[in-house]
């Protein structure tokens, strides 16, 4: 299956319980959410009894956090099976996942870990992505991951990986700005090369959040505002690119909603005008 762009609609947040009820008594100037699609594996419960009013006002588009499609483990069809039928229920723009293996067999890292960037992962990934995305009949956007260590096996860049993936299959990236920062930070590399290496044509979406910097290593743990130096990265690749579905990404130490939106104002207004042409310009 070849990948198709999601249509651009704005500045969007992740939806997250602490926020519901604010969201549906106040209808704050979003564009879309974003959900995390595991949470909502059951068809009931808080979460879809708040998500069913929220979808009649906004798009919701789906992101999921355990599909490890970098796993040499057979497919997991029974999480696609559960994916799938969400996806029915809510009907999601568009769905993504992550670039990166977390389970083998039975056993669960529970933790999103960086794929070893070799032909051999090239072709298994390719492998991999056409099965999932012709079993859930959609494309599957996949999002880099932020990482603490390399591999010596490596026998490119991580955004020369990327971009060749995206040659081969056709598929499309959600990228992670700050897990590039953080990865830049980690390992001693210009975040800005990074960015400049993925072409226009394979970016579907952006998050935008924060980390911890424990000065000799940074964390991404989505628990901070977005740093200066994620907002500098972001003004510039705004700057040099189409318009690009942007999201706020926060998933712990939540703050006030003014502030979470106090965010999403300032990601809109870094953003040059062509990529304001949605209802919250």
């Amino acid at each position: 299956m070849n990948s198709t762009s999601p249509p651009y609609v704005g500045f969007g947040l992740g939806l997250r319980t602490c926020y519901f009820e604010e969201i549906i008594a106040t209808n704050p100037k979003v564009d879309w959410f974003e959900i995390i699609s595991e949470n909502y594996f059951v068809a009931g419960g808080k979460p879809w009894h708040y998500l069913s009013q929220i979808k009649e006002r906004y798009p919701i588009v789906m992101h999921g956090v355990s599909m490890s499609i970098g796993s040499t483990s057979d497919v997991n069809f029974d999480y696609l099976d559960k994916l799938k039928q969400t996806i029915d229920r809510v009907q999601p723009l568009w769905i993504s996942d992550h670039l990166c293996f977390s389970s083998l067999g039975d056993f669960n890292s529970h933790d999103l870990l960086p794929m070893p960037y070799t032909e051999e992962s090239l072709t298994h990934l390719s492998q991999r992505l056409s099965i999932v995305q012709d079993y859930l009949e959609r494309p599957l956007i996949l999002e880099n991951v932020s990482s603490y260590l390399t591999y010596q096996a490596s026998e490119m860049n991580e955004w020369t990986f990327l971009a060749e993936l995206h040659n081969r299959t056709g598929c499309q990236f959600l990228l992670d700005i700050n897990n590039i920062y953080v990865s830049a930070r980690n390992h001693q590399f210009d975040p800005n090369e990074f960015l400049d290496a993925i072409p226009s044509s394979a970016i579907a979406q952006i998050h935008l959040a924060g980390h911890s910097d424990f000065g000799s290593h940074v964390i991404d743990t989505h628990d901070q505002p977005v740093c200066d130096a994620v907002w500098e990265l972001f003004l510039k690749f705004a700057n040099s690119h189409t318009p690009v579905n942007t999201m706020i990404e926060r998933d712990d130490n939540f703050p006030d909603f003014k502030e979470i939106m106090a965010e999403l104002t300032h990601a809109r207004s870094l953003a040059p005008s062509n990529w304001k042409n949605y209802e919250y310009a």
